[in-house]
């Protein structure tokens, strides 16, 4: 029989092997069709946030904070970075809870669109559970919304739903498995994630690179936007941009 102390350390290896097989289960990127360009599209309304003059320590107003799923309360507040392209604030979700599915949300409330471009610059500063960073959109509540998110941990950028309070990744276009996309997050340097929505189609880039198309129906109506991070990660946000977009005549 295996000693008792033994144990914590056969739990830890098996995280590791988890963790290991869930990134290899992530495409290559040359394993994916090249998703379609946007040059049909035409944004109708188009707005840029940088937090420059919102208050420090607090959430920006505009912006809701929300948590889905369990763990310890959510921390989005604004924060000096001199390290950002986009000014020297930047939104941060700062609470470390290691709860695996607890997911902080920022919604922005004055905006709503079923069409949408999204994007934002983001910074992985912090997590050992994860380093993520997110785009929501098509939001109802905290329970019911699709997010983008790259891992800075895992490489790898995944397309979920999150429909009545449970996360369930979408398989790209064409694919019947695969967990996502393998591509470079930077760890602590500054990315670019966006995410292109008309109808049932969704397009991610990142970094100016695109990488995938995924479809799904199950939100059809419009909704808010906003970003998102999992579990213990302390991540920074900027540049927080979004167009509400319609096809061209």
């Amino acid at each position: 029989m295996l000693a008792s102390s033994a144990f914590p350390a056969m739990v830890s290896v098996a995280l590791v092997l988890m963790l290991a097989a869930g990134c290899s289960d992530s495409l290559a990127q040359s394993d994916v069709q090249p998703p379609p360009k946007r040059d049909e599209r035409k944004a109708t309304k188009e707005v840029t946030l940088d937090f420059e003059k919102a208050e420090d320590g607090k959430t920006p107003p505009g912006f809701t904070a929300a948590l889905t799923g369990g763990g310890g309360d959510v921390s989005w507040v604004v924060k000096i970075d001199e390290t950002s392209p986009a000014g020297a604030k930047a939104l941060a979700q700062t609470s470390t809870d290691k709860t695996n599915k607890r997911y902080p949300v920022c919604v922005y409330d004055d905006f709503t669109a079923r069409d949408v471009d999204v994007s934002v610059q983001f910074r992985a500063i912090s997590g050992e559970v994860d380093q993520a960073a997110g785009i929501v959109w098509r939001y109802t509540d905290k329970d019911n919304y699709y997010v983008v998110r790259a891992n800075a941990l895992e490489n790898n950028v995944v397309l979920y739903k999150t429909q009545n309070g449970v996360r369930s990744d979408l398989k790209i276009k064409d694919k019947d498995s695969g967990y996502g996309v393998k591509a470079e997050v930077l760890k602590d340097k500054w990315n670019t994630l966006k995410v292109s929505a008309v109808g049932k189609s969704f397009v991610v880039t990142l970094n100016d690179k695109p990488l995938f198309e995924v479809e799904d129906d199950t939100f059809a109506e419009a909704g808010k936007v906003g970003v998102w991070t999992k579990a213990d990660s302390v991540t920074a946000f900027d540049d927080f941009a979004y167009g509400a977009a319609a096809p061209s005549k």
